[in-house]
């Protein structure tokens, strides 16, 4: 496998290379993430100055920037020490003075010489009725003037670095670049009118308006596009390479699965049938499956998941079933059991809890094969855990296991099926973004008997009346959860803690009602509390956001989110679907603190408007941006220094559509678009990706 193309070389040198750039300055740019002249091609400015030539300032309303040939008048130099150095000049209509503040009189002179004619340029203002321009940005020759662009890019910037070297450095850049073959699609570059790579690039370092820095501009468009591109590419190798990996035909007779289905109150919906299909289709074929299962709150993904699971266990083979808590994985296990032994297949649960001769009678029947499905948490990942023949692996919640984890999973037995679950509704540009190496299948239908949950809004002042409402549906038989957002009481938050509201709760609703559970309980009193509130013997349990995924109470029926404003969008709509999920009608209280923010209001309002998940995603999207959306410590989303997920979405579709069709005909990357994309790779440093061609 070669190295990068020399072509590129220039491009991944030192940054002294460029013109102005001296050791101590990269340093300093180091700070922007430049540490290459590449870095410098994709550090675009954000906005721009107008240094049309006026002539006068009073052509532009103050304060503004202005750009005029001036007659330099006389000087005044400072009577004491901190008081500015002035000189009067005068353009076509007016007159206006010059400031500067710790000067040099020598320098100003030889600069601005009186009688002399010059163009200047910098922000006016009007100061006790005198319009003052201080220190122009740009003090010209009339020969010099004409250098000076008619619209200035304004580049980000750190301590120490200025435009002008931005711009001085950026154009040293620009002039590395070299001429590329053509990696886009012909047929696409020709409908978007997309320029040249290089011609992309220049253009977008030279903004002529306001327009020209828009994310759709032609130029800025294609950049971004390369970077998707890029991107999708590295996913569909990965994904190419899992395919190739030799899987296994795991194909039932469908028996087990007959059983289940027989013995359902109810029938699945459309969607769930439709993605079992899909997944036994998936598992039926000699490529190893690698899929996603998007389901929003309560969409009904542990049957799927089930189905999948007896699928494998009818092939003679085990599945597993993998949660990111305990508290999960023991819910997931209470809703598997009773269905498995209507099939009569053994499933156990391991967590980091077991310990002594029963994990070891646990994983001696796993390796024996007697059992079929396990679920656990991640302490499923350690050595001595040993399947008889593993061949499907469940994920839940996916967003908390990389990549990497993802094929950790995998190596666990020959070639495992590898299906993703997640119940946060991911809008569509961020789900390919980090699931791009993945099949999606969509849960987008609840199951019959699912009630809608009403929302309201209620002040936190009106507390006692919310309070009083609570004991009269306890008493008559109604279970509520009640969130707050913090755990024990901190002099810097007013926020109510857990405890605290325990406390309270306790002592109006009487003793044994209310239960306790926080993410600082030891594991067993978390369960205890949790199982009394699941047999009902309490009716109300107060909980920090532990009981956000996955906790399933049939006839809790109240939810009260206290300081509702303090949480995510996101947050908010998976808690809410921890109620409505029996057939009574439920209620969700979102109590707020005034005054509310802009964004605090918007967000209650969206959640009261709709119970759509995937609605609520793209708004969270708009409000917060991608890196929140999913967290970004683990949100395993690339770093893309021009594309923006949120308002360039619908080319991260195309990209994904592209890179996928360019490897199915070009599996190797060699015809002249596939030798160009693998420049692209290269100048994107997706070197990973490289290593993959290598592997097919």
């Amino acid at each position: 496998m070669k190295g990068r193309p020399e072509s590129l070389w220039p491009l991944f040198g030192a940054l002294q290379a460029l013109d102005g750039v001296g050791p101590k300055t990269a340093q300093l740019l180091a700070a922007l993430g430049v540490d290459k002249p590449r870095d410098l091609l994709f550090t675009l400015p954000y906005s721009g100055i107008d240094r049309h030539r006026r002539a006068s300032i009073n052509e532009v309303v103050l304060p503004a920037v202005a750009t005029v040939e001036i007659t330099v008048g006389p000087h005044f130099q400072p009577q004491s020490k901190g008081r500015p150095y002035r000189i009067t000049v005068n353009d076509a209509k007016t007159s206006f003075q010059l400031v500067f503040f710790h000067a040099r009189a020598e320098y100003l002179k030889k600069l601005l010489p009186e009688g002399a004619r010059r163009v200047v340029s910098g922000k006016v203002e009007l100061f006790d009725g005198v319009a003052q321009m201080t220190h122009p940005d740009h003090i010209l020759a009339l020969t010099e003037a004409e250098e000076m662009p008619l619209y200035e890019p304004v580049y980000p910037l750190t301590a120490g670095v200025t435009q002008k070297l931005m711009f001085k450095a950026s154009r040293s850049a620009l002039g590395m670049a070299p001429l590329l073959a053509e990696w886009i699609d012909p047929a696409l570059k020709a409908r978007e009118s997309w320029p040249d790579w290089r011609v992309a690039l220049s253009e977008a370092h030279a903004p002529e308006s306001t327009a020209d820095l828009s994310p759709h501009h032609p130029a800025r468009q294609r950049l971004a596009y390369d970077e998707f591109f890029a991107h999708q590419l590295t996913l569909a190798l990965a994904r190419a390479v899992v395919r190739r990996g030799k899987g296994r035909v795991s194909a039932g007779d469908g028996r087990l699965r007959a059983k289940v289905l027989a013995a359902l109150p109810y029938l699945p919906t459309a969607a769930q049938s439709r993605t079992i299909e899909e997944i036994s289709a998936d598992m039926a074929a000699e490529a190893r499956m690698n899929r996603l299962l998007q389901g929003d709150v309560g969409s009904g993904k542990t049957l799927v998941a089930l189905m999948a699971l007896l699928r494998a266990v009818e092939a003679g083979g085990q599945g597993v079933m993998m949660a990111p808590t305990e508290i999960l994985a023991r819910q997931h296990f209470d809703g598997l059991r009773g269905l498995a032994a209507v099939a009569g297949v053994r499933i156990e649960i391991l967590t980091g809890r077991d310990k002594g001769p029963e994990r070891a009678a646990k994983l001696a029947a796993l390796a024996s094969g007697e059992i079929g499905v396990l679920v656990g948490t991640h302490a499923v990942f350690q050595k001595d855990v040993e399947f008889e023949d593993l061949r499907l692996a469940v994920i839940d919640e996916q967003h908390r296991f990389g990549v990497a984890q993802r094929m950790e999973l995998g190596a666990k037995g020959q070639a495992v099926d590898v299906l993703v679950m997640t119940a946060t509704p991911i809008p569509r540009s961020l789900a390919l973004a980090q699931y791009g190496d993945m099949d999606v299948s969509v849960l987008d239908e609840k199951p019959p008997g699912r009630t809608p949950v009403q929302t309201a809004l209620v002040s936190v002042d009106r507390m006692d009346e919310v309070i009083a409402k609570l004991r009269r549906a306890v008493a008559e038989g109604k279970q509520a959860y009640w969130v707050c957002p913090l755990v024990e009481e901190s002099e810097t938050s007013d926020m109510t803690a857990a405890e605290e509201r325990f406390r309270r709760l306790r002592a109006a609703l009487g003793e044994g009602v209310v239960g306790l559970v926080h993410g600082q309980l030891p594991p067993a009193a978390k369960d205890a509390a949790m199982a009394a509130f699941a047999k009902g013997e309490t009716g109300v349990l107060v909980a920090t956001t532990v009981i956000e995924v996955g906790v399933d109470v049939p006839y809790a029926s109240i939810m009260v989110i206290e300081r509702a404003e303090s949480f995510g969008l996101a947050q908010l709509h998976q808690l809410r679907g921890r109620v409505g999920r029996g057939s009574a009608a439920s209620t969700c209280l979102l109590m707020f603190q005034e005054p509310l923010s802009e964004g605090g209001r918007r967000r209650l309002q969206i959640l009261r408007e709709t119970e759509d998940g995937f609605r609520i995603a793209e708004e969270d999207l708009a409000m917060r941006g991608a890196g929140d959306v999913i967290g970004t410590a683990q949100s395993g989303l690339p770093r893309f220094r021009i594309a923006d997920l949120e308002r360039q979405a619908p080319l991260m579709q195309v990209a994904q559509t592209d890179a996928r069709r360019l490897l199915q005909d070009d599996p190797r990357l060699e015809s002249p678009r596939g030798t160009a994309a693998r420049t692209l790779l290269w100048f994107m440093e997706q070197d990973k990706a490289i290593r993959l061609i290598s592997v097919g």
